[in-house]
Parts: C-alpha cells; sequence; structure tokens
C-alpha cells in the first residue's frame, strides 16, 4: 500500500526578538503533533539554538537543512535562511529583526510558489522595522496578496467558537467608511461563503453581517450607510443564494451572544470585529487569511516584546494556528477531489 503523504507545513519565525520562536518551540515541543504534519521552520540553527537555551529546551531535537530537499518527515526541520551575523536583542525592536523576519518570509512563500509547502504558519512580525525596498506593505496579509496574485484577500480570525471577518482590513477609522460599498461588500459575503464551504468544510453557511453606525443608523438618524449600501448588498447575494443576515448593531449582537447562531461574522471595521474577537478568544484565537490560493494561518497576538524570552508567552494561539492549517490544507484537498470527481461524472453523463 502507498504511503500517504504527510501535511508539509512552513513556519515563519516572524520577529526574532519577539515571542515567536518560543511559541513555535513551545508549540513543537510535544513530539506528538508530528503525528499530525512535517514542520519546515524557516529561521537558522543560531537563532533556534539561542531560544532552546533561554527556555530550558534542551531536550527538544531539531534538524538543520539548508535545501527544501533535505526535509525529512517526523523531524523538526529547520531551514537556514538567514547569514552567521544574524543577532537576537531579546525585546527589541531592531532592524536585524527586520530583515531577519523578511528573509524567513520570503524563503517560505518561495517554497509555497515552488508547490514545496501545504500551508503557511506565520510568527509575528514588527510592521514598522520590517518595512523597506523589498516589504512595503500593512502586514503580511497584503504581502501574501501581492506575491501570489490574489485579487482580494480577508482577515479573517478563526476559533471554535467565533469567526470574524474584517471587511476594511488594515486601514485608519477615518478611512474605513469610504471603503464600505456595495461592490466590496458583495464580493466579501461571496468570498466568505465559499471560503467557509470549500476550508472550513460548513455547507449553507450563515454569516451575519454587522453595521457600521450605531443602532444600525437608527433608520437614518444616525447615517444612511445602512440602509444605501449594507442592507442592498446582503439582499443582492441572498438572491445568489449566500445566506447573509443583518445589519446587526455589534453591542447588542455579542452582549446576547447572538454570535452564536451563525458560522461567521463580518465586521465593518478592524477595531469593531477585533475588540470582541479577543474578548471572547483571545488564547485561542487564530488569525487566517481568506481569498489566498495557499493556506495561510498565524496567531492572533503580536510581537509581545514585554514578554519576550521570559518563557511567559503561550503558545496556544500558534498551536491552534498549526492545527487549523492542518484543517484547511485537508479539507482544501477533499474539496478539491470531489469537484473534479463530479466534474469527471459530468463529463461520462455528456458523452453517452
Amino acid at each position: 500500500m502507498e504511503k500517504v503523504k504527510k501535511i508539509r507545513i512552513g513556519i515563519t519565525h516572524g520577529d526574532i526578538n519577539g515571542i515567536g520562536c518560543e511559541v513555535i518551540l513551545k508549540s513543537l515541543s510535544d513530539t506528538r503533533i508530528l503525528e499530525l504534519f512535517t514542520p519546515v521552520v524557516f529561521s537558522s540553527p543560531k537563532v533556534i539554538a539561542y531560544y532552546r537555551k533561554a527556555l530550558g529546551l534542551n531536550n527538544l531535537t531539531t534538524y538543520s537543512i539548508r535545501s527544501i530537499n533535505e526535509v525529512q518527515d517526523d523531524r523538526i526541520n529547520v531551514l537556514n535562511c538567514l547569514n552567521d551575523e544574524v543577532r537576537v536583542e531579546m525585546g527589541k525592536s531592531t532592524q536585524h529583526g527586520g530583515e531577519a523576519a523578511f528573509a524567513s518570509l520570503k524563503a517560505a512563500v518561495t517554497e509555497m510558489k515552488n508547490g514545496q509547502l501545504d500551508a503557511l504558519v506565520t510568527a509575528p512580525i514588527n510592521k514598522f522595522n520590517i518595512q523597506s525596498e523589498k516589504f512595503h506593505f500593512p502586514g503580511h496579509t497584503e504581502y501574501l496578496q501581492s506575491e501570489f496574485g490574489a485579487k482580494e484577500t480577508l482577515m479573517l480570525m478563526a476559533s471554535s467558537s467565533l469567526r470574524m471577518g474584517i471587511l476594511t482590513g488594515h486601514v485608519s477609522l477615518a478611512q474605513a467608511p469610504a471603503l464600505v460599498t456595495q461592490e466590496k461588500l458583495q464580493s466579501t459575503l461571496r468570498m466568505l461563503n465559499q471560503t467557509m464551504l470549500e476550508d472550513f468544510n460548513i455547507n449553507r453557511p450563515r454569516i451575519a453581517v454587522l453595521s457600521l453606525n450605531p443602532h444600525a443608523g437608527d433608520n437614518g438618524l444616525l447615517g444612511m450607510e445602512e440602509q444605501t449600501i449594507i442592507i442592498p448588498a446582503i439582499e443582492m447575494v441572498k438572491n445568489e443564494g449566500v445566506l447573509a443576515f443583518g445589519p446587526y448593531p455589534s453591542d447588542g449582537f455579542f452582549g446576547s451572544d447572538n454570535y452564536r447562531k451563525f458560522d461567521v461574522v463580518l465586521a465593518m471595521y478592524h477595531d469593531q470585529g477585533m475588540t470582541a474577537f479577543k474578548t471572547l478568544c483571545f488564547e485561542k484565537g487564530v488569525n487566517y487569511t481568506a481569498g489566498l490560493p495557499i493556506v495561510r494561518t498565524s496567531p492572533a497576538h503580536g510581537t509581545a516584546y514585554d514578554i519576550a524570552g521570559m518563557d511567559l508567552a503561550s503558545p496556544e494561539s500558534f498551536r491552534q494556528a498549526i492545527y487549523m492549517a492542518c484543517d484547511v490544507a485537508k479539507n482544501r484537498m477533499m474539496y478539491r477531489s470531489l469537484k473534479e470527481n463530479a466534474m469527471k461524472e459530468v463529463e461520462i453523463v455528456n458523452s453517452e
């Protein structure tokens, strides 16, 4: 019998002065997790050894490689993508930290493009010190969208109890209202529907749409966007079979636990969705990028310089990001296989 190919996940170390390496090593320290997938950590043996010593993880064995062709199953592969001059300064934002973060991300993206990885899990970067001529994006999401030529993407925060999409992404609050358009809302709702079906294996997902204004505009008293943009967009996609509902004022929606009745929620702007999500699901939350041709997840926290190297960082969110990457990769494979088989059956029927 042919051996089933194990899922291979690329892991970027993020900012080497934050908690990225700590949560990576803690997540992989229970070697039973290697039964699920083969990890390829894009970093350097020097950086990994530094954190193993700092965290007292002396019994954790890693396997240093210089090429993706050297990857071995059942091992924690560390693909060296940094030069020997790399310097770790825990808890500090440095140019070295930004350069190392980009080197790791670039190397992982290259192997994703080459078809060597099934999914990508990214540790947190510092969005300021990573900026350069080669990286001029607000964050991972926009960089990956550019690299993989995705028409549109959506930041989707996910846990076992709540999934939260952010319509306008990483923009200022002043810019957000102008980006809430019928066209964008309709295309995002279609994408969310497809993402739930293909990536999360949810048939006929129920989507809740939050309002832009307080009290959903109060019939125009507090704003007209609900009447002129959001409601018409919801009605349009409903006619296409997308089960979208709303708009719901966010305070009452979460205060009454109404969110539990839906498979996914779409917030209009960043803090509207993220405040609710992190209050309810912080430690087990995962950041998933919908709309990409690849599978990408990350933990729902940042670099946390203030606790870097102190052995205080919880690996739970990063561990959940790994689990979700495995699940989504499998769901996509299954969905595409079923779709291909259905198309073949149609071709057979048509040829008879």
